[in-house]
């Protein structure tokens, strides 16, 4: 068999024939499921600055909180509490049960764990000198 490895083409990553594929031998597993659902939401100022944001998705009933930052003159007033319960409240009616990230141990694992969520694991010197925490939640519809 004569086979070629190349980069897809745009046309071939719009087609989304990759992730139909995927999916089709999943559902042979756990059923069919809801196609992947993006979470994406923006804090800005009265002048429109940006002041934080969450970025994520929805897929087999999971949040995952790819991204969620927020500028360091706004921390501490509760933004980023906002910002992760309105990612939780959005995932929930994508049918969402649970949420999991991962942060490093000097970003923001001691927040994640004020917010309910627990490490279930970690890579030790990730980066030099510093662990990947693996973080989990259960979700519950209001």
């Amino acid at each position: 068999m004569n086979i070629t490895l190349s980069p897809p083409t745009e046309e071939q990553l719009r087609s989304g024939e990759l992730g139909l594929k995927l999916r089709r031998y999943n559902y042979g597993f756990v059923g069919e499921y809801p196609k992947q659902e993006y979470i994406r939401i923006d804090a800005r100022d009265e002048n429109g600055r940006l002041l934080g944001g969450l970025r994520g998705f929805v897929f087999l009933y999971w949040l995952d909180v790819e991204v969620l930052f927020v500028e360091e003159d706004a921390r501490g007033a509760g933004l980023g509490s906002r910002l992760l319960a309105e990612a939780e409240r959005q995932a929930i009616t994508l049918g969402a049960r649970n949420a999991k990230l991962s942060t490093f141990e000097w970003q923001a694992r001691g927040f994640y764990l004020k917010q309910g969520y627990e490490e279930y694991g970690r890579i030790d010197d990730y980066a030099p000198g510093f662990y990947l925490a693996y973080m989990k939640k259960a979700l519950q519809a209001p």
